[in-house]
């Protein structure tokens, strides 16, 4: 089991006050691919303070609660109250996922990790509960008025192992909308889209937003182009997609990441328009990897082919997001805020 990799300490936290209230525990913002987990000190009402953040790979691990032991080992003092920000949806006490290498029982996993409390929400609604708390210099503008501010109810999107979406209110006890909008029905608008699609359709009855707009979607939207175009395929995965797309090697590799930034556009302006957002964020591991092409223009355009709604989109700021650690913070917030309505 290879050891878990250390981060620097998050930068744009906000101490809490000398002599205020708060609680100290584990913080953990688990994917399909990377589990990061960090210590936090929270106060409601302001940004947490995250330190210790270490990643670990989750196919090493033989389940959560072994990852969350694992961290706890590396500690001087480690607290025994954990907020697990997860990809999928608690049904009672089991978490309905189809990207994480193993079962998730929040009871088995309390007991086995040696913890006194725990809670699992879920990964973007964590990343929903972080965006207030989000630095300014994180922010790079794809539409609207930079300078906009913060802008409510917010749509918060972002592709990664799987692809995500919540909705972030200002304030009060439902101040999150979680969703997964990841397994809603993938819409296509272009003929080469309808073509992906028809040939996604004979693999799979439903064809869902992340066969096509995540990590794993990256590699069955290249192969599927890559029969279109009548080119055999070179690239198994896609680190090796995205790195020859970024050095310019394959015509193919670029076409398939212009693709994927308009279609995941297009999601986004749907998604927009659908629950009246006024302001988007785009997060996720995805999206700083093929930031370049994010940013060139392919995702706004599809973003704001909406017809009559061009017009109310072209006010929506939209902004990608440069920050790895919004699960975390998102995990930590989220406990300070059900604190204090708890109080």
């Amino acid at each position: 089991m290879s050891v878990a990799t250390p981060f620097p300490d998050s930068h744009p936290a906000q101490p809490p006050r000398p002599g205020s209230q708060g609680d100290t525990l584990i913080v953990a913002d688990v994917g399909g691919t990377y589990a990061r987990l960090a210590v936090a000190e929270t106060v409601a009402g302001h940004a947490p303070r995250i330190r210790n953040l270490r990643r670990y790979a989750c196919a090493e691990f033989a389940s959560l609660a072994s990852i969350l032991a694992a961290f706890r080992a590396s500690q001087d003092s480690a607290p025994a109250t954990a907020v697990v920000a997860i990809a999928g949806l608690l049904e009672g006490d089991h978490l309905v996922n189809t990207n994480l290498p193993w079962p998730v029982s929040v009871a088995a996993t309390r007991r086995d990790a040696g913890l006194a409390s725990l809670d699992l929400i879920n990964d973007f609604e964590a990343v929903a509960y972080a965006i207030p708390h989000v630095a300014a210099d994180t922010l790079v503008a794809l539409n609207g008025e930079s300078d906009a501010g913060r802008r409510w109810p917010a749509l918060v999107l972002g592709p990664g192992t799987g692809l995500g979406a919540a909705l972030r209110f200002e304030a009060g006890a439902g101040a999150v909308l979680a969703s997964e909008a990841g397994h809603a029905a993938l819409g296509a608008v272009t003929a080469l889209e309808l073509q992906v699609l028809q040939q996604m359709l004979q693999r799979w009855e439903h064809v869902d937003n992340e066969r096509i707009l995540s990590g794993s979607g990256l590699m069955n939207l290249y192969p599927s182009l890559c029969a279109i175009r009548g080119v055999a395929p070179q690239w198994t995965t896609t680190e090796a997609l995205i790195g020859a797309a970024l050095a310019g090697d394959d015509a193919l590799a670029v076409e398939t990441l212009e693709v994927f930034c308009g279609w995941l556009g297009s999601l986004a302006g749907d998604l927009a328009a659908t629950f009246g957002a006024r302001s988007v964020y785009l997060a996720g591991g995805i999206s700083g990897h093929v930031a370049r092409f994010i940013d060139d223009g392919h995702f706004r355009t599809r973003f704001l082919a909406k017809g009559v709604m061009r017009r109310v989109l072209e006010q929506v700021p939209v902004w990608r997001v440069e920050h790895g650690e919004l699960g975390v913070v998102g995990a930590a917030v989220w406990h300070a805020e059900n604190r204090r309505a708890a109080a």
